[in-house]
């Protein structure tokens, strides 16, 4: 039986590395795909556990090179999952859960129609408005760029295989273990 690749994505503020994180306490089975990045790591991160830190030279060799399933510019920084990272791990039989941003899902879609889309959403915009402002880590003009984005991203969650609602972490992760449940089932 095969292994899946799962793309996880939803709006910033939602809660999906939550999710996953308590997935993958309960799923020691299942695989996080590390991301490349141009970015600086920050304190406590290791090369090769939370990214592969890559020069900005190095990021755009490996585009060149079409390296990457997919990639992004965020913030000045540049973010992409390798092709070789998901390949030797599916070759591994191993199921990987890949957190990307929509987009960065439609790329991975198009070149891997086999992946399963997972969107995670919140339970109203207005929740996640609430949420991204409790965090009181950015002005009001960072948070109005952000709600802009989320809409953005709620738009695409049509083109997702699956929806998962964050309501309650115990609830959406129950959801998200029937749905790899079930796709394991049709491979």
């Amino acid at each position: 039986m095969s292994k899946n690749l799962y793309v996880i994505s939803g709006p910033s503020g939602v809660g999906k590395g939550t999710v996953i994180r308590e997935f993958l306490i309960r799923n020691p089975g299942f695989m996080l795909s590390i991301s490349c990045t141009t970015r600086a790591p920050r304190e406590g991160e290791t090369d090769g556990i939370n990214y592969f830190f890559l020069s900005k030279e190095e990021f755009q060799r490996y585009i060149d090179q079409d390296k990457f399933l997919e990639w992004a510019e965020f913030a000045g920084n540049r973010y992409g999952t390798l092709k070789k990272f998901i390949d030797q791990c599916l070759a591994l039989d191993k199921n990987i859960i890949l957190e990307i941003d929509t987009k960065g899902a439609m790329q991975v879609k198009s070149k891997m129609p086999d992946a399963v889309l997972i969107f995670i959403a919140p339970p109203s915009f207005e929740v996640l408005e609430d949420r991204l402002r409790g965090r009181h880590t950015e002005d009001e003009t960072a948070i109005q760029k952000r709600l802009d984005e989320v809409l953005e991203e709620l738009a695409r969650a049509q083109y997702f295989d699956y929806k998962v609602v964050n309501d309650d972490l115990n609830r959406a992760v129950n959801k998200l273990e029937d749905i790899i449940r079930r796709q394991d089932a049709q491979r």
